[in-house]
């Protein structure tokens, strides 16, 4: 029988994992589990809190998507290495198994900073 992992030694590993590796663990979750990481919205909540409208805020944290390499992948793909820190074979399934987020939770100025390095490169990218 396996040693089981105290919960401390889970939290290490997790907390050792990138965001690339983050987001791809939720989903496997999520998936597993049949469970969702959003959290819902209760429409009710927002309607009893009165007629004041409510202040919109502004949109501090985005995600970097890469939607299509173009023609020059071999650049797309040593880009993905150093934004990510990937390895070789990593990057390249990442870069075939488009679109993935490069990026998730960076500021505005970071994620235009990183759309605009990979449309040099002739890459599709979104920031949400």
């Amino acid at each position: 029988m396996a040693e089981k992992k105290s919960v401390d030694e889970i939290v290490e590993m997790i907390g050792s994992l990138s965001v690339l590796e983050l987001s791809e663990l939720v989903k496997e979750l999520e998936d597993k589990f049949g469970v969702s990481a959003q959290m819902p919205v209760m429409a009710g909540a927002v309607a009893a809190q009165g007629s004041a409208p409510a202040a919109v805020e502004e949109k501090t944290e985005f995600d970097v998507i890469l939607l299509d390499a173009g023609q020059d992948r071999i650049n797309v793909l040593k880009e993905v290495r150093t934004l990510t820190g990937l390895g070789l074979k990593e990057a390249k399934d990442f870069v075939d198994n488009l679109p993935k987020p490069l990026k998730e939770g960076v500021t505005k100025e970071e994620a235009e900073k990183i759309r605009q390095s990979f449309e040099k490169l002739g890459a599709k990218v979104e920031v949400k």
